[in-house]
């Protein structure tokens, strides 16, 4: 087990079928403090999913689960946050935020979070 990485996984969902809501699980089981927000309130295991932004000192990772398109608004969130990094999932590819995110000295990647967790890469 790697060192503790508090994570917010944003477009954060209930339904077991999404991506977003396994990686909630699979960060929880790997014993790393998960954050949520998504379009609506519920809750993934213990974890509560918000709907508004949540201030989160000494974030780790920001996961994203959102088009390029619904991530616009939270770019400044994101940015004020001041993770160590940002992981892109598939589908979640965004050259214009991966661009501000470097530019602020996050470092950025483009991955699967279920894949890093289970290979021992997160």
């Amino acid at each position: 087990m790697g060192p503790i990485k508090p994570t917010l996984v944003l477009g954060a969902s209930e339904n077991q079928e999404r991506y977003s809501n396994r990686a909630i699980k699979d960060l929880q089981q790997c014993q790393h403090p998960v954050f949520a927000i998504g379009a609506r309130k519920g809750l993934v295991g213990n974890i509560p999913i918000e709907t508004s932004c949540v201030y989160i000192a000494e974030l780790d990772t920001v996961t994203l689960y959102l088009s390029p398109e619904r991530q616009k608004p939270y770019y400044q969130y994101i940015l004020e946050l001041n993770p160590k990094r940002i992981i892109f999932n598939p589908g979640a590819e965004n050259d214009e935020l991966l661009t501000l995110a470097e530019q602020a000295g996050i470092n950025t990647l483009e991955a699967c979070t279920l894949v890093l967790l289970r290979t021992g890469q997160y």
